[in-house]
């Protein structure tokens, strides 16, 4: 799997994810951010705190941090696959 690839596959976990029931194409910005975190960040709890502060900084809303640990396992799933670590 392409690096494009899977940014695809990151991006459409991301938009599915509707942390403040806002709509799936709420959160480009945020997305965006996530997914270029997601290129050097390879541990789970490393990339949820990164999630919660990026989704957190732009709504000004709390998130569970268990909410994005959940996110954040799907994401370095695809990442794993796509770089054929697992």
């Amino acid at each position: 799997m392409q690096t494009m690839e899977m940014n695809k596959k990151a991006v459409a976990i991301l938009e599915k994810w509707d942390p403040f029931k806002e709509g799936a194409k709420a959160y480009g910005h945020e997305i965006v951010d996530v997914v270029a975190e997601l290129q050097s960040i390879d541990h789970p709890a490393d990339l949820a705190k990164k999630i919660r502060e990026i989704y957190e900084h732009s709504y000004q809303m709390w998130i569970p941090f268990e909410d994005c640990v959940n996110v954040s396992y799907k994401l370095l799933a695809i990442k794993y696959k796509a770089k054929c670590i697992v």
